[in-house]
């Protein structure tokens, strides 16, 4: 969905849980992913219930506060209807375009290369003010202008509903974190062949 101006964020009241949900097989797989990835926690996330376009160039998401571990213990053949609230940038400086291998160590696209930087979006959080910390803690790059909202996306595999943020940088100077195996400046001919299903749907929105 193509976004002329910033999508507005709608929380409803409560706390989601999945109806008709086996809380004891949820906790069995999330203990089964904190002994996987030691670094798991169980914080808060938006569900994302519903999306529209609301008639001004722009999206209403309508969200609700949810338990990380629903949305963790997920895959292809457990679904409990949650869907995750995300962001991603389409990092450019000059005619190249930052790309970052995902870590082994990433609940999704584990190996895959994207576009960088990335981030969930937590309770209470502006989703403008997340890409920005997910540019600074991610790749350590400064932002030359302010991000531009270009696109929602959903995707099918990680399961999220993703904010996609135009990210322009004053320099090429890049450090890594545990995000990304690594980092690369690439430009529009070298981008990487095997690529995360949502990178493919991103494309566009880097001409």
């Amino acid at each position: 969905m193509l976004l002329k101006r910033p999508a507005t964020i709608q929380l409803q009241d409560g706390f989601f849980v999945p109806e008709g949900t086996n809380l004891d097989e949820v906790d069995r797989r999330w203990e089964k992913l904190c002994e996987k990835n030691p670094t798991c926690f169980d914080g808060a996330l938006l569900h994302v219930l519903g999306t529209q376009r609301n008639g001004c160039g722009g999206a209403t998401l309508h969200v609700m506060e949810c338990s990380y571990r629903f949305f963790a213990v997920q895959d292809n053949t457990y679904d409990l209807g949650v869907r995750s609230l995300g962001t991603k940038g389409i990092t450019s400086f000059e005619e190249m375009f930052l790309f970052g291998e995902r870590s082994d160590a990433v609940l999704r696209h584990a190996g895959e290369w994207e576009f960088a930087p990335a981030g969930c979006v937590e309770p209470n959080r502006n989703p403008l003010d997340v890409i920005k910390k997910e540019l600074s803690e991610e790749t350590g790059l400064t932002l030359a202008t302010a991000p531009l909202a270009v696109a929602l996306l959903f995707d099918e595999i990680a399961m999220t509903w993703e904010l996609v943020y135009r990210l322009y940088t004053t320099s090429k100077k890049i450090s890594g974190n545990a995000e990304y195996k690594q980092l690369k400046w690439l430009k529009k001919c070298e981008f990487p062949e095997v690529t995360s299903g949502i990178t493919t749907m991103m494309l566009p929105y880097a001409c």
